[in-house]
């Protein structure tokens, strides 16, 4: 089976709009996730965040085709009242962090990427929350 990650909203946008210093670590990432090495997954509220600032940096009709470009190979997962109930209650001191946490173990995927260092120092052993570089180093290598 494939292995399974998520992609936090800094990462996307960092993709989508070519705004990284480690853009080609990115973009091997990405190209492991269309050649299906790597499965990928996100949910509404990291679409929704991405879509705030990508319509904020290009024109709607671009930010709608970078979001619909993304979709096919990104899987949308939700949470459910008690997960988010759960997330909301947990040690996390950001709550978005937390519901993107407790929502990628519900599924269990293998992993979250992301640059946000404390979401990364949040996660807990179960779930690993890290860079690209990190990421790269454990996981491509």
């Amino acid at each position: 089976m494939a292995f399974r990650i998520m992609l936090d909203s800094n990462i996307i946008l960092d993709l989508s709009l070519q705004r990284s210093d480690d853009l080609e670590d990115l973009k091997s990432i990405y190209r492991k996730i269309t050649e299906g090495e790597f499965r990928c997954y996100s949910t509404t509220s990291i679409i929704h965040t991405c879509a705030h600032f990508l319509i904020k940096s290009v024109r709607l009709q671009i930010a709608k085709e970078i979001l619909l470009s993304l979709l096919v190979n990104v899987k949308i997962i939700e949470a459910n009242h008690d997960l988010v109930k759960d997330a909301i209650q947990s040690e996390f001191i950001d709550i978005e962090d937390a519901l993107q946490y407790y929502t990628a173990m519900h599924h269990k995927l293998d992993c979250i990427i992301t640059r946000d260092k404390k979401f990364i120092k949040a996660a807990k052993p179960q779930l690993p929350v890290c860079n690209p570089a990190t990421f790269i180093k454990k996981y491509l290598n």
